[in-house]
């Protein structure tokens, strides 16, 4: 692999990580607590566990440079909601907690603009 596309993968995961980082920081401001962050299983990865009063909020953050190939909230496929329950069917299982569950979006887009959808799928 030539190492512009090490150094350009490089750059789209710290990019990544900025993304969650403002996210997070985002939702604590509107007043969410972090429970877990990038909660990885066989199944798939959550990007943010948190919780909102008595619900547990499963956030999928997703970033967006431009919209040229589409918005951050249009690259939430149903398979990829799909792979986030079933993670979060697992997640729960190792949970000893009993509390309603929302899922949740954070599409954030290359200006920086920040746009939270509560009960997105």
């Amino acid at each position: 692999m030539p190492i512009s596309e090490i150094k350009s993968k490089t750059a789209h995961l710290i990019r990544g990580e900025q993304a969650e980082e403002q996210a997070h920081d985002y939702l604590i401001e509107h007043g969410l607590k972090p429970v877990l962050r990038n909660f990885r299983c066989k199944l798939g990865e959550l990007d943010l566990i948190m919780t909102d009063q008595n619900s547990l909020v499963i956030v999928e953050v997703r970033f967006r440079k431009s919209d040229h190939y589409g918005s951050a909230l249009e690259s939430i496929t149903l398979t990829k909601q799909s792979r986030i329950i079933r993670t979060t069917q697992f997640y729960l299982s190792t949970q000893k907690k009993n509390q309603a569950i929302r899922f949740d979006v954070i599409a954030i887009s290359g200006n920086g603009k920040i746009e939270w959808i509560k009960n997105a799928f």
